[in-house]
């Protein structure tokens, strides 16, 4: 097929994980995709991988003259034609005791999943359709959720923030795109093995050690990093995201749980308090409490002694 009958994607976040599993299936399904990563190696890796249906972008989602300039790459390549979508991929997590997190670090969360995904978005809207003359049928917007989207557990409050307001931003876009017939779809994965459990692993939990959650911000980092190291493959949601793409009516949501569907049901059935005290018993915020409220007691007998 010729580069100008492929329908052409944009990809952000592709250098590794459910970005390079996306990329790999829509490559082998005759897309022309643009890939977007942070370093220049990485682009120089992907193009060597995927070939000729394989076109890099360098840019951060924080940047924005960087994603000015990319939009502009990508339309001088489609020459008139329409996006058929935008893959919204790139993102992080930052993770710890909110009364803890720095809140640089709650700053860059946001910019990159919730600020840098609009950023993106407003770039290459106009290449979907977002525009009053458009000889073509409209592109779609499949932005990456998570499970963590819909539902927070102890320590993942920064993140789960960032996921909630991309929602809450998906919502928005599909209502607001509809006049131009551009649809959002909003992946919703679980836990998926990718190389994000090894920076998770290494992540530097150490400033969390000297309060009171340090002991069981060691537990719930080893929990997350065991199940996602056991979790099923990026190519899961690569489907997903494809299916978001093409389908003819594909769902506003599309859930990918994997293992992580007893967890996802499970906090759907559960009534929250008693959901709360489950975390706290699994996780050890109840020896928190407990040792609080018995050094307080100490205190207080001290206090009234003699």
């Amino acid at each position: 097929m010729s580069e100008g009958a492929k329908r052409a994607v944009v990809v952000t976040g592709a250098s590794t994980g459910i970005g390079e599993a996306c990329v790999r299936l829509l490559v082998e399904k005759d897309f022309l995709v643009f890939g977007s990563v942070r370093m220049a190696d990485d682009a120089e890796r992907l193009k060597a991988q995927f070939g000729e249906n394989y076109a890099p972008l360098v840019f951060d989602v924080t940047d924005g003259d960087a994603v000015a300039r990319a939009a502009v790459t990508v339309e001088d390549r489609l020459q008139g034609r329409t996006l058929a979508g935008l893959v919204n991929n790139a993102g992080m997590a930052v993770a710890g005791p909110l009364l803890h997190v720095p809140i640089e670090e709650l700053r860059r969360q946001l910019e990159i999943n919730v600020i840098g995904q609009l950023r993106v978005t407003q770039a290459f809207a106009p290449l979907l359709g977002a525009r009053a003359s458009q000889g073509e049928p409209p592109g779609r917007i499949v932005n990456m959720s998570s499970v963590a989207g819909r539902m927070v557990g102890p320590l993942m409050g920064p993140y789960s923030a960032s996921k909630f307001a991309l929602e809450a931003m998906s919502d928005a876009l599909r209502r607001e795109l509809a006049v131009y017939g551009i649809a959002v779809v909003v992946i919703e994965p679980g836990m998926i093995a990718t190389p994000i459990w090894d920076k998770a692993e290494s992540a530097a939990f150490d400033a969390f050690d000297p309060t009171i959650y340090g002991p069981a911000a060691r537990r719930v980092q080893k929990w997350a990093v065991d199940q996602g190291r056991t979790a099923v493959g990026p190519a899961v949601v690569a489907e997903a995201v494809h299916r978001a793409l093409v389908g003819s009516r594909p769902p506003l949501r599309i859930l990918v749980l994997g293992n992580s569907a007893l967890h996802y049901y499970a906090q759907l059935l559960v009534p929250p308090r008693l959901m709360d005290w489950l975390m706290a018993r699994h996780f050890g915020f109840d020896k928190i409490r407990r040792t609080l409220v018995s050094s307080r007691a100490a205190k207080k007998e001290v206090t009234q002694w003699p």
